[in-house]
């Protein structure tokens, strides 16, 4: 009767279905993803002594042989992985492009001839690669249209940097229209704009938190809020994945128990979340986390850099998406790398919380100011999404965007791939598991044109590598159909031997792993 009345009080909480998908890795698969990297890390082992022995060259940094009695500055170990394994699938990253990364945009070509040690450009240019890889979410990443002309004009007005920080002669009428802007976006009191989305994060939780205070972390939090929450100094507790059990059971625990030794209260519990996790394809669990904060008496602070704009029928994010008031989030940051086709982040609140920040925040007294053109960027995009511009332009593409990943990760379930992910996110990772395709998979694409983004350890566990896909709003109906009749080909190839491979090892697989 208790889990029962439990779920339905936190079905209360959603005025729309809310859906996400993590199939558990199969066993066989969990058990040949291990066998990979255990020979690939045998022949790692093999290749070093090799190395040591003069009989394979090493491309690798490495000590002179008079320095070995010094404090080594190339651990062997740390660099293992780097040598042995990233080494061998390393051209499927940093691959330069010469084009907008719009829906489509061209490559340069690249060879090399020492196995992904070194590469060298062959002057060739592949040409309308279809972009799966860019955050490019409502498609403003353009160097035509509205947000290019402004743009333009800006730099004339202004030129491309304004060498100061906002505290001494860096702080231009540009900035203060924007941060105007941004709060009513928001629908918050203030807010502050940053020239860096990862420092926006890094170096204003510092600010925020210090010793005697608590940080309640996901698992799956950005590099830059763990970074962000070491540096401050707080006790650091990490709770799982989207899961309100083990928040709540942290935050008990910290009411109870307070801190350590002394069990005196924490000065503050700061809860750190994001609104969609980029690895997962997940979004956060808002109106539930609200809920905890309030009874707790704990403080939030929402990561937006992949929802705002991406989400929500407004495109104001992920408090847009569940229907919830901003004042309920106390600390509201996002970035304008993605949506808004720009760079830099923000933070919104009450303004009592702003002016605090511009005063304490290193972002603030340290960094150089945003630089013009990318302000003018950010605000006519934002103006367009709020329909400011007079024209519907904002509210198509956040229609576009909608429909496009919903076709999208529909087919993909369709043809039986494993996905990750909400059914609304336009981040959509395709399970690979096995190493040896992380590298076939990028290259077997980019031989389609298709660019895409492959990830595996240690930016996920072990043995869940993926592919990862970001839907745009400027991507069409035939160039989704494209990529997916890419799939549907090795579905084809994949499906001829699943039956038989089901019978031979007892476990149901999926038609379609790749």
């Amino acid at each position: 009767l208790h889990k029962k009345s439990h779920h339905a009080s936190r079905t209360l909480l959603y005025k729309k279905t809310f859906v996400e998908s993590f199939e558990e890795t199969p066993l066989l698969v969990a058990v040949l993803t291990y066998m990979g990297y255990g020979i690939l890390t045998i022949f790692g082992y093999l290749r070093d002594f090799l190395r040591d022995w003069k009989l394979e060259k090493c491309h690798l940094a490495r000590e002179r042989e008079e320095q070995k009695d010094f404090v080594p500055l190339y651990q062997d170990f740390e660099n293992f992985y780097t040598r042995n394994l990233y080494m061998r699938i390393r051209d499927n990253w940093n691959r330069p492009i010469r084009s907008v990364p719009g829906a489509k945009m061209d490559l340069v070509e690249r060879v090399t001839p020492d196995y992904n040690w070194t590469f060298e450009h062959t002057g060739k240019v592949l040409k309308d690669v279809i972009n799966m890889g860019s955050y490019n979410y409502l498609g403003f990443a353009e160097n035509t249209g509205t947000c290019a002309d402004t743009a333009s004009e800006c730099t004339e007005k202004y030129g491309v940097g304004v060498c100061s920080t906002r505290q001494e002669l860096g702080n231009i009428d540009k900035h203060e229209e924007l941060e105007k802007l941004a709060a009513r976006f928001l629908g918050v009191e203030s807010s502050m704009v940053f020239g860096m989305g990862f420092a926006t994060n890094s170096m204003n939780i510092p600010a925020l938190m210090e010793k005697g205070c608590l940080i309640l972390s996901d698992e799956l939090n950005h590099a830059s809020l763990v970074l962000g929450a070491r540096l401050s100094g707080a006790t650091i507790r990490v709770f799982k994945h989207n899961n309100m059990q083990s928040l709540e059971k942290l935050l008990r625990d910290a009411m109870v128990h307070g801190q350590p030794r002394t069990h005196r209260p924490w000065k503050k519990i700061l809860i750190l979340v994001e609104g969609i996790y980029s690895m997962e394809g997940s979004i956060v669990r808002l109106p539930e986390i609200i809920a905890l904060k309030k009874k707790y008496k704990a403080y939030l602070y929402l990561d937006e850099a992949h929802s705002i704009g991406a989400l929500g029928p407004r495109g104001r994010g992920v408090v847009d998406y569940f229907g919830l008031d901003p004042c309920d989030v106390d600390i509201m940051m996002g970035t304008f790398t993605k949506s808004f086709g720009a760079a830099g982040g923000y933070i919104g609140g009450k303004k009592e919380l702003v002016d605090y920040l511009r005063l304490h925040s290193h972002s603030a007294v340290y960094a150089t100011s945003m630089s013009p053109p990318i302000t003018q960027q950010i605000i006519t995009s934002m103006k367009c999404i709020m329909g400011e511009d007079g024209t519907t332009l904002g509210q198509e593409r956040l229609c576009q965007l909608s429909e496009n990943t919903t076709y999208f990760r529909r087919r993909l379930h369709e043809m039986g791939f494993i996905i990750y992910g909400n059914n609304d996110s336009p981040v959509v990772p395709l399970m690979l598991y096995m190493p040896a395709k992380i590298g076939a998979f990028g290259r077997e694409m980019l031989k389609r044109n298709i660019g895409t983004v492959v990830v595996g350890f240690p930016a996920t566990p072990i043995i869940e590598s993926r592919a990862r896909f970001c839907v745009s709003a400027a991507h069409t109906r035939e160039m989704l159909d494209t990529v997916n009749f890419f799939f549907s080909c090795n579905c084809e190839f994949t499906s001829r031997n699943s039956d038989l491979f089901s019978q031979n090892f007892g476990i149901q697989s999926r038609n379609c792993m790749l």
